[in-house]
């Protein structure tokens, strides 16, 4: 029996490789002579650069940068040296719970240290990049990060526009000619679950941007400067992004990694399962096993265990999920490709108790191996 293992985090007890091997070793309690091969689990969300860093024996990279009210902030990301790639989330630089509620300016708040992350890991050699772009507290257009780019930004007078949302109105001409000339030799793939535009009613500052700050008298001028923006960029760069799903995402930083670097956006599940190279492992697997923290209706609409599970359908392989717990709802699931879930709590107990490391991952272990005492 060939069993793959593919489980997202149970945030706050176990991370993705720690409840994956806790199953593996469930596993072999049942079936000595299994094969198990177990595989790094993530959405390309919050979590996705430790579990990529401890599932592909990644080292982590710690550095200070602009943090986004122009402080410095304590940020890392994933450094894959055997494909030279780079895991990195913007939030670590750029992301909402960097700054308090009573803080929180888009007028003034910059992605300028995602670019610095970036240029970081460029002259550490990385060409291959896989960027997560959830978690924002910016409504700057990508203008920071283009800045720390090489990106010049200049006004009606020649000079700089600033940075921030306040800057999007001011930028009058673009020169890129001083860009990071090794961003050509690289590949960037943007993790992103959003499809909205860049601009209008469903864009980024409508819809995202009341949690970053942007009160009902700011939508209107902030939307028609972000627009100014993307027409100043299409002129300069001879693109037009403005409308393509994503490019909304993270207060338009996806619009600027389309327009500017070439990157592609694509949803953080498949990227992350391309990433760590699921689907030749589950070619020939028997069972597949997935799961998470609670299982619910959520999962069903393409959260990561059902991403593993379509996937693993492809080659008919029999679909098993764990979580800490489940709801009525989780059923969805069923629906969705997960032949079976358990629930691996075995006894009442406090949250606190249910989510102890040890005694999470002893529950894990000890329902695999009843399970797949069955199998």
């Amino acid at each position: 029996m060939k069993v793959v293992i593919a489980i997202d985090s149970l945030k706050g007890s176990l991370s993705s490789m720690e409840a994956g091997m806790a199953i593996k070793d469930g596993i072999l309690a049942a079936k000595p002579d299994a094969e198990v091969i177990v595989k790094p689990l993530a959405d390309g969300g919050e979590g996705t650069t430790d579990a990529l860093i401890e599932g592909m024996n990644g080292e982590r990279i710690d550095l200070t940068v602009t943090g986004p009210m122009h402080t410095p902030v304590d940020a890392y990301y994933g450094y894959l040296k055997d494909t030279n790639t780079a895991v990195m989330e913007m939030a670590s630089a750029a992301g909402i719970t960097l700054v308090p509620d009573s803080e929180k300016n888009p007028l003034l708040a910059t992605s300028y240290g995602v670019g610095e992350m970036i240029n970081d890991a460029i002259q550490r050699g990385c060409r291959n990049f896989i960027i997560g772009i959830g978690g924002s507290v910016t409504n700057d257009g990508g203008i920071g990060m283009l800045k720390a780019l090489g990106v010049r930004f200049l006004d009606e007078n020649g000079e700089d526009a600033g940075e921030g949302g306040q800057a999007l109105a001011k930028v009058a001409r673009i020169d890129v000619s001083g860009m990071n000339p090794l961003l050509k030799e690289c590949h960037i793939q943007v993790a992103c679950d959003v499809n909205n535009p860049l601009c209008g009613e469903n864009g980024s500052t409508y819809v995202y941007g009341p949690q970053k700050g942007v009160t009902e008298d700011m939508k209107k001028t902030l939307d028609e400067a972000m627009a100014h923006f993307a027409r100043v960029t299409s002129e300069t760069l001879e693109n037009d992004y403005l409308n393509t799903p994503g490019a909304g995402a993270a207060g338009g930083l996806g619009y600027a990694f389309l327009a500017y670097t070439g990157a592609a956006l694509t949803p953080g599940i498949e990227l992350i399962l391309d990433a760590v190279g699921l689907e030749e492992e589950l070619s020939s697997a028997d069972v597949v096993v997935t799961g998470e923290g609670r299982l619910d209706f959520q999962t069903a609409m393409g959260k990561a265990p059902v991403g593993v599970a379509r996937l693993a359908k492809k080659y008919n392989a029999k679909v098993i999920a764990f979580a800490g717990s489940v709801t009525k709802e989780a059923t969805a699931c069923n629906k969705e490709g997960i032949d079976a879930f358990f629930p691996i709590l075995r006894g009442v107990c406090t949250l606190a108790e249910a989510m102890d490391p040890v005694a999470a991952r002893n529950n894990m272990t000890a329902t695999v191996e009843q399970v797949f005492r069955l199998l």
